[in-house]
């Protein structure tokens, strides 16, 4: 393999100019994770009170101590509950992402209930489903920590609830599939979200503070005339001693997460892995000059080899048909010793870097070699000669193998991604495994500039045939179109609707990846006993 030389001068004008831009964007990336947090936060004296642990409290003392936890989707519906971004809330009212739990990797999903009692937020539904997407996947034990006011009804809408059934077919799908559903119910489990907690394999109930029941006391008073006290009626107790609903009667929070840890620790989920460890070098060049490699203007080139040579290890890239299609470039590289392929973009993709990118696509899937895509590209190649050399046969070859591959494939958003590049190159229309974007991502059926003058042309000759052109108007169409465009390709726009798994600091990428790498290499590896039904209770 050859190693990758730096071409990157990292005290030039460009380079400090693009890190000042995406340190920008972090920032705002982070002021607004941190507004979920602080509203959370907020409901502290609520929670000490009834003497309860806040969310993020109960899933560190979950974590294994020093552990990282994955985080996803934490720009979740931003701006979907309030236009103005500056007062929205986002996350879905859920914390998710993949944590190690007694030794175990998992998926873990935790009702943020210092927000609003925990009712769902807008694409707090859509989050969840995600993740336990990725935990059937990947098969990932799943642990929840329940803590809800269920569903919002003041916002309620009909096709909400009738998707909201794919929660619990999903962890029906999961316990036959083999994986164990963990839950500890810290709080109320109402209504349809009472099958949250029933359709788990083992549940932990907390004393004088879980509620699980169908109907409430006031909505049993309403549908039978009968009077029932909340404990009597869905009390950890109860169901503990009487229904059977619960396995463990926890005295705490506490108490139900020490619980939680020792069933993740005795069931033996690590037995059938494959744990083997590598010894690697790490990227010779430093991960803070991610910072300044991506122009802040997607319509600026830039060496993608250079993004490669600060996430491989020892900067070593053997890339796959060099001068061939090379605005394609793909090639295979190591992370923390194990094999990837890569496919990205110097430029838009033409005939040639299709059959290329197709052909080691291909290749990858063969040799079982996990692909990683990043994107980089305003689409394919447009005009009477690409037409004429078949670039929307190649490309929909292209498309056929992304679609078909048979081994994990991961995306990260590095710069632009438009028009069907983005399908070519793994956008989230076709399920890679993990989706990430970098704070400077744009997402789009093409540039705004495109979309505008491309309207203005349909508009002009619309007008010439009426008899006049009004040139007023047409620049204020093209003016309303850019603006349109730029504001939704913005990755605060398409995290917010989980058009990724989460905004990602450059400088982790690496660590991301070995993360995710590891994910799927175990969640491939791993033999679960399936069975034709889930578990069922006594």
């Amino acid at each position: 393999m050859a190693q990758i030389e730096s071409s990157i001068f990292v005290t030039g004008e460009a380079f400090q100019s693009n890190r000042s831009g995406m340190l920008a964007l972090l920032e705002r990336v982070r002021a607004y994770e941190r507004k979920s947090v602080e509203k959370s936060e907020g409901s502290r004296g609520r929670f000490e009170k009834r003497k309860q642990l806040l969310p993020r409290e109960r899933l560190s003392l979950l974590l294994d101590p020093g552990t990282p936890f994955l985080e996803l989707s934490s720009l979740a519906g931003l701006g979907l509950d309030n236009p103005d971004l500056d007062k929205s809330v986002p996350g879905g009212g859920v914390i998710a992402g993949v944590g190690t739990v007694s030794g175990v990797r998992c998926m873990i999903n935790a009702s943020d209930s210092g927000i609003d009692a925990g009712a769902l937020q807008p694409m707090g539904l859509d989050k969840q489903l995600r993740v336990q997407e990725i935990s059937l996947e990947n098969k990932l034990p799943y642990i929840q920590l329940v803590e809800s006011a269920g569903a919002n009804l003041m916002a309620y809408r009909v096709e909400e609830f009738v998707r909201g059934g794919n929660l619990f077919r999903n962890l029906a799908r999961m316990s036959a599939a083999g994986l164990p559903v963990v839950t500890v119910t810290h709080g109320s489990s109402t209504a349809g979200g009472a099958y949250q907690t029933g359709l788990s394999d083992y549940i932990i109930m907390v004393r004088d503070r879980s509620r699980a029941f169908l109907a409430g006391p006031p909505l049993l008073k309403a549908a039978t005339g009968e009077d029932a006290t909340e404990e009597e009626l869905g009390g950890a107790v109860m169901h503990t001693t009487i229904s059977g609903l619960g396995d463990y009667l926890a005295e705490d929070d506490r108490d139900a997460i020490r619980i939680a840890r020792e069933v993740m620790s005795l069931i033996d989920w690590t037995r059938d892995t494959y744990t083997d460890l590598r010894s690697f070098k790490p990227p010779r060049y430093d991960a803070e000059e991610l910072l300044g490699i991506m122009p802040m203007d997607h319509k600026r080139p830039v060496n993608m080899k250079q993004i490669i040579a600060r996430i491989a290890d020892d900067s070593d890239f053997l890339e796959f048909g060099a001068s061939y299609g090379s605005a394609t470039v793909c090639g295979h590289i190591k992370i923390e010793g194990w094999p990837v392929g890569i496919v990205t973009n110097n430029g838009p993709i033409d005939t040639a870097g299709a059959n290329k990118a197709t052909h080691f696509i291909q290749a990858c899937c063969q040799s079982k070699t996990p692909i990683l895509y990043l994107n980089n590209t305003t689409g394919f190649m447009v005009g009477r000669a690409f037409e004429e050399a078949g670039i929307i046969k190649h490309g929909s070859k292209m498309i056929q193998a992304v679609t078909n591959a048979s081994v994990p494939q991961i995306t990260i958003f590095c710069g632009a991604s438009f028009g069907a590049g983005n399908y070519g190159m793994c956008g989230r229309g076709f399920h890679p495994r993990f989706c990430f974007s970098w704070p400077n991502a744009k997402t789009a059926v093409m540039g705004g500039e495109q979309a505008a003058k491309t309207m203005a042309i349909v508009t002009e000759a619309a007008m010439k045939r009426k008899g006049a052109v009004d040139h007023n108007a047409l620049e204020e169409l093209q003016e309303r179109i850019i603006d349109r465009f730029d504001r939704q390709m913005s990755v605060f726009v398409t995290s917010a609707h989980l058009l990724d798994d989460g905004v990602i600091d450059p400088r982790d990428t690496r660590a991301v990846l070995a993360k995710v790498l590891a994910v799927c290499r175990e969640g491939d590896a791993r033999e679960p006993q399936a069975m034709q039904f889930s578990v069922a209770r006594p």
